[in-house]
């Protein structure tokens, strides 16, 4: 079975560098930064999730949500974490180390769709094992 999100062992990498810095983290895929592109990276917590804020997996241990109006223009595609050199804005904890976390897209077949859990909502991450 297709997980919802993954990532490149660069991103893992860097997870595990920014988890060792910070503790447990967490990634959220604004619908609106960057074409949708740029997921924060924040310590765990420390982003308020709303009611309309989905997990869809985890990735490097860290919980990986998004809005469900976002979901709903993922649906179909494996989220794969990767990240570039760029220097990134705002409060993402990867940003001072001059990289950015980036989202790309892979279409799933029409068999790993009939298989795909569905995501799970955000305000139960604090659940989540």
């Amino acid at each position: 079975m297709a997980d919802r999100v993954t990532a490149t062992p660069e991103a893992l990498s860097l997870l595990d560098r920014l988890s060792a810095r910070h503790g447990p983290l967490m990634l959220h895929l604004s619908g609106g930064c960057c074409d949708g592109s740029a997921p924060l990276c924040l310590p765990l917590g420390e982003f308020r999730m709303g009611g309309r804020d989905l997990c869809i997996g985890r990735v490097g241990g860290a919980p990986f949500c998004m809005a469900d109006d976002t979901f709903e223009w993922w649906r179909n595609s494996q989220v794969i974490l990767d990240v570039i050199q760029a220097r990134g804005g705002g409060f993402s904890l990867e940003a001072p180390d001059g990289v950015r976390f980036t989202a790309k897209a892979r279409l799933f077949t029409d068999g790993e769709l009939i298989d795909l859990p569905d995501p799970t909502p955000a305000t139960a991450m604090q659940e989540m094992p």
